[in-house]
């Protein structure tokens, strides 16, 4: 048993807490590799954030459970070595979908686990969180649970289409459940492609698709129900358009894909959303700067002169995050 406070790692409650009193976000970004882990640090070290570092667990196959939680105390001794004097930085999975992937990252030193049962009927759901948060609080892990279903496809999380969360449910599972905070469905989608050009309409300025609108409605009425409890919104990645314009200029073939709007993620993270999820933009950022040194220097071989911008790249883009979008800088 390894407990997350002996890597210097935070658990989410005093940190949510602050959030929703703040009217901010806290960032949670996906990573898979020690590109993307040096970059989210360096972006939050820099603008003095908060910030979530989000496993998947097919980013945590990938990547071998004893290796991140190495590179999840690499990272709190790094932040301080740029000057961030008392990192906050939490270790979560996302998209937990058993007990038993949640118990082995609490055991492996996670300060936050998210369970999803979302899939499940309704009193399945609110067993397995239950089951889920009675173990991680025993260690002061913090537990987020997920009602309501996203549509789109992120690693082994996969849903044709989004079902909003009922607000008439929220307050009946949260007190079932004990969770630590909650992630809802209000029209946020996974992936690049997070709808389907026939669910958009055209910008005739620009040529390019524009999402229907977040849900605010429903996310109201789900604060009116949990004043002051913290929200979670998943597929929130905007899928910047200029990242995507590098990637096809250099072979590839992302012709119809389209986030949410800045401008929603904006208001959303005024409100009781206090953790916005963001791996796709992460993804794309990487993408682009690969492709255009491939392009561009032909001969080139070394991983650092193709990764190396790729990590530049990204931590411009956790930058823009924190400070235009969650306004979440400052706050640690």
């Amino acid at each position: 048993m390894i407990n997350y406070k002996d890597l210097g790692l935070v658990n989410t409650r005093e940190m949510f807490k602050k959030a929703v009193d703040g009217g901010y976000a806290i960032p949670a970004f996906n990573f898979n590799n020690m590109e993307q882990l040096q970059a989210i640090i360096m972006a939050a070290a820099e603008t003095k954030s908060p910030v979530i570092l989000q496993v998947s667990k097919g980013a945590r196959q990938y990547a071998n459970q004893t290796l991140l939680r190495y590179m999840a105390e690499g990272a709190v001794e790094y932040a301080k070595e740029l000057g961030w004097e008392k990192p906050q930085i939490v270790l979560h999975l996302d998209h937990g979908d058993s007990f038993e992937t949640c118990k082995s990252c609490i055991d492996m030193g996670f300060s936050s686990v998210m369970i999803d049962g979302s899939h499940l009927p309704y009193e399945e759901n609110v067993a397995l969180t239950k089951k889920v948060v009675e173990y991680a609080h025993q260690f002061d892990v913090t537990v987020e649970g997920e009602l309501g279903v996203l549509a789109g496809v992120e690693d082994e999380v996969s849903a044709e289409e989004s079902h909003y969360t009922k607000p008439e449910e929220v307050v009946d599972f949260v007190t079932k459940t004990g969770c630590d905070s909650l992630a809802i469905s209000i029209g946020t989608s996974h992936g690049a492609f997070k709808f389907t050009p026939e669910q958009c309409t055209l910008d005739p300025q620009s040529g390019r698709l524009v999402p229907p609108p977040l849900a605010f409605d429903v996310l109201a009425a789900i604060e009116e129900q949990l004043p002051g409890f913290p929200i979670v919104l998943h597929g929130s990645s905007s899928v910047p358009q200029d990242e995507v314009d590098t990637i096809n200029k250099y072979g590839g073939a992302l012709k119809a894909a389209v986030g949410i709007p800045e401008e929603q993620l904006r208001k959303a993270s005024q409100s009781a959303v206090c953790k916005i999820n963001i791996d796709s933009d992460s993804r794309l950022a990487m993408t682009a700067a690969v492709r255009e040194v491939f392009a561009n220097k032909p001969a080139e071989f070394d991983p650092r002169k193709y990764l190396g911008p790729a990590r530049d790249n990204m931590k411009k883009l956790y930058i823009h995050k924190i400070k235009e979008v969650l306004g979440s800088d400052n706050k640690a």
